[in-house]
């Protein structure tokens, strides 16, 4: 019989062109994995919808039903209060409360994470929106300035609209008396401000943007979520988390960073929360405190 060619013994029986990849499995073998499919604005729409679910959209939902139920309560909205950040065990427990603070904190930002792996799988990244420290002064004088304005606008509101009846006493810390009680209202403080801003601004805005959302309809769509995921320390502070979100929304168009809206929110929260624990009780004109 005759020595088979170099190119027949470069391609024997059972050999084909494909790269050894894209053949069907057998045997335990492996296969490549699928291209991706194209993202379909029903997609996209899809996917937005399952983040809000799986944050602050369920958040909005569960305020809403709040507020139904203090504007039907015997009490006045002023008579009621609202804890931001509470024990989740009793005094005499505190590592098992602090287990289940770290614990709750952790997963609070299982969404922040969702939503960085969702914009990889679309060849972007947390730098699209600005969600880095390529700028850290920038972005923590900026922040900082933020918060001064919005801060003391929103403490005025808050202020303002309790002693007309539309806000509940808001009180940010009700932790028991325990030496980690600080560090947990900071970090409760700084897990507001990543998962807020990166999800409701960074995020939602991108997305309505590739849905083809005019900026005008999205910073609305956006500041109206804030808005109602607020809704529970009442009509007051609905609106001034209106305000805050349309600022927000126009402070991120122009700068096109999230860093600084984590930063403002960031320590707003550290102040009231601070401010709840050093404050309340002591002072007059703060409601919650008694002289």
């Amino acid at each position: 019989m005759a020595e088979p060619t170099s190119d027949e013994r470069a391609q024997q029986p059972g050999d084909t062109d494909e790269p050894a990849s894209a053949l069907p499995a057998s045997g335990g073998g492996t296969t490549a994995a699928p291209s991706p499919a194209a993202l379909t604005p029903r997609m996209l729409g899809g996917e937005v919808l399952v983040v809000l679910a799986l944050s602050l959209g369920a958040a909005a939902v569960s305020a809403v039903i709040s507020i139904i139920g203090s504007l039907t309560a015997p009490e006045s909205l002023a008579e009621q209060t609202a804890s931001l950040v509470g024990s989740q065990a009793a005094a005499e427990r505190p590592w098992l409360d602090l287990a289940r603070q770290v614990s709750s904190l952790v997963f609070a930002m299982a969404p922040v994470a969702l939503v960085i792996y969702l914009l990889h799988r679309t060849s972007e990244s947390a730098a699209t929106i600005g969600f880095d420290v390529r700028r850290p002064a920038r972005d923590l004088f900026g922040g900082a300035a933020l918060a001064a304005v919005i801060g003391g606008g929103g403490l005025v509101v808050y202020l303002v609209s309790y002693q007309l009846g539309l806000t509940v006493t808001v009180a940010p810390s009700a932790l028991n008396d325990h030496w980690w009680a600080i560090p947990v209202l900071l970090l409760q403080a700084v897990k507001n401000g990543v998962l807020e801003e990166v999800i409701v601004v960074g995020y939602l805005l991108r997305r309505l943007d590739q849905l083809g959302w005019s900026p005008l309809w999205s910073a609305a769509t956006s500041s109206l979520l804030r808005a109602l995921y607020h809704l529970y320390q009442g009509v007051g502070m609905f609106f001034g988390n209106l305000v805050m979100g349309l600022v927000f929304c126009w402070f991120y168009r122009r700068y096109g960073r999230v860093m600084p809206l984590v930063v403002a929110h960031s320590l707003i929260d550290i102040v009231a929360f601070a401010g709840s624990v050093y404050l309340i009780g002591r002072v007059d004109w703060l409601p919650g405190g008694g002289g």
